[in-house]
């Protein structure tokens, strides 16, 4: 069992930057793929950053590449999302969720983070 808990969302102004951080609670963090995602009012959740249980691999949405960053300590048992030259549709609840490795669905979710973007 794992649970997530994310912090650092809040109100930033078109061009800023936020970090998000999601901590996790049990021994194998490790053991997991994290992953972030993100919601806007009215539409679906949507994929935006995985990291292995390494670190060693990364991967991003489209619409995020080049501006987001997903990081991992495994020591603190926290994954990270940086995220630099916001739009305002970047709006959304973020939630970081976990997977097993060598698994497809994500087993365990955080309660999410509002980030706002203004223009």
């Amino acid at each position: 069992q794992v649970q997530l808990v994310e912090s650092g969302g809040g109100l930033v102004q078109a061009g800023g930057s936020l970090r998000l951080s999601c901590a996790a609670s049990g021994r194998t963090f490790s053991s997991y793929e994290m992953g972030w995602f993100r919601q806007a009012p009215g539409k679906e959740r949507e994929f935006v950053a995985r990291i292995s249980w390494s670190g060693g691999s990364t991967y991003y949405a489209d619409s995020v590449k080049g501006r987001f960053t997903i990081s991992r300590d495994n020591a603190k048992n926290t994954v990270y999302l940086e995220m630099n030259s916001l739009k305002p549709e970047d709006t959304a609840v973020y939630y970081c969720a976990a997977r097993r490795r060598g698994t497809v669905q994500y087993d365990y979710w955080g309660q999410g983070t509002q980030v706002t973007v203004s223009s």
